[in-house]
């Protein structure tokens, strides 16, 4: 079933040989990213635009644009049988067992209908220990699904949310066009590496997609693995981009990499959102701050990895700071949640579109007692399922910040 057909004349008794159509992959095909850059390989989706790639040197943040949380390939077409050749660059780490390959989410008219892995690609492999690393290269491998049911058709491929993606070539068995319009509300939402995918179980099935489904509106996921960090770039991306709804969530890589004081973090803010409004200035924004992390309610950063239990696939982490550090003017997430709290009440009184989220009502300490967080700072597969419903019922739902008409 998932085999690649030979085109080549056979005896009669051999099924009759798939004719393939290939497509240009355009963003027209592309839905949940930015820019798309040409390689030598295809295109590469990114989340973040060349203009805000080129003021930020970070190897983390180029790793986390460029893998493409909430990027999906949609089309319409009566095609039974689509393959995808990727060139993929693939996340290791010395000493430690491989992670797992990437998910390939297949929807149909909006439903899952199949999941598929591919081979190959490269492999950036890091030294955490160092915190080196060197790109291995590897081949081009192919995504197939095949046994789609017959008839025109949406069709959308979720590309895996950690693995850098390179789309070389798309065929199908019958012709494909873009999606129409369907007058969805476009959702723009910008976090952490929890927003980002963290360890959910698939691109399908992180929080926002699973809220974005729920909520009936189209995703696009600026959620940025460890680069959620009140970046201007950033802001003028989520200006420019066009959105119906917005969501912002503040904090938690902010004490991560203990990047700054309170004396800077309340102007940063403000600073961000008075840059996201020039473009959006009555567009609802719902300010969310972090969901429970136990180690950093009272405990300035950074986080430290614990490598102990590295051999057995097992990372850790802990809070390096002090909590004595706090008077200091050191972030934690409580002093975050008072901050972000009182400058939305500030601003909400001449901007009646804005809104907040305390985070703990998406993952608060009962849900830590029944799903603790297994490295202390990331959710599992359970957990992202239950921040998604959660945001979906706080902000999708009739009376609530992001109501869409659906709701």
């Amino acid at each position: 079933m998932n085999h690649r057909h030979d085109d080549t004349p056979g005896p009669s008794t051999t099924p009759r040989p798939t004719q393939w159509v290939t497509t240009p992959i355009t963003a027209d095909l592309l839905r949940g990213a930015l820019d798309l850059e040409r390689t030598e390989h295809g295109v590469l989706p990114h989340r973040l635009p060349a203009r805000a790639r080129a003021q930020c040197a970070d190897g983390q943040l180029a790793m986390a644009e460029a893998q493409p949380s909430g990027v999906r390939l949609v089309f319409r077409s009566r095609a039974t049988a689509v393959e995808l050749d990727t060139l993929r660059t693939k996340m290791a780490y010395q000493g430690a067992p491989p992670r797992p390959d990437g998910v390939y989410d297949l929807l149909v008219d909006g439903r899952l209908a199949g999941q598929a892995g591919t081979t190959g690609g490269n492999v950036l492999m890091v030294d955490m220990t160092t915190g080196s690393a060197e790109t291995r290269p590897g081949p081009v491998g192919t995504v197939r699904f095949t046994g789609l049911p017959d008839g025109e058709k949406d069709i959308e491929i979720w590309l895996p949310y950690n693995e850098i993606t390179q789309l070389v070539a798309l065929r199908t068995d019958a012709p494909v066009e873009p999606v129409p319009d369907r007058g969805r509300e476009v959702w723009l939402h910008h976090g952490s590496s929890i927003s980002h995918g963290s360890d959910a179980a698939s691109p399908t099935a992180t929080w926002p997609a699973l809220a974005a489904s729920l909520g009936g509106v189209e995703l696009i996921n600026l959620g940025l693995g460890g680069s959620a960090l009140l970046d201007p770039f950033t802001a003028r991306a989520l200006r420019d981009t066009p959105a119906d709804l917005i969501s912002i969530k503040i904090g938690i890589n902010l004490v991560n990499t203990d990047l700054m004081r309170l004396r800077a973090f309340a102007p940063a803010v403000h600073g961000f959102l008075d840059t996201v409004r020039e473009g959006h200035p009555t567009t609802p924004l719902l300010v969310v701050s972090p969901v429970l992390c136990p180690i950093h309610e009272d405990t300035p950063g950074p986080s430290a990895p614990d490598f102990s239990d590295l051999s057995a696939g097992k990372l850790q982490f802990r809070a390096a700071g002090d909590p004595a550090e706090r008077a200091a003017g050191k972030l934690t997430l409580n002093v975050i949640r008072d901050e972000l709290s009182r400058i939305v009440r500030q601003r909400a009184a001449d901007d009646p579109h804005l809104h907040y989220l305390d985070g703990r009502e998406l993952y608060g300490e009962a849900d830590f007692a029944e799903l603790p967080l297994p490295d202390q700072l990331h959710p599992d597969a359970a957990t992202h399922r239950r921040i998604g419903e959660r945001f979906a019922e706080l902000a999708f739902s009739p009376g609530r910040p992001l109501a869409t008409e659906r709701a």
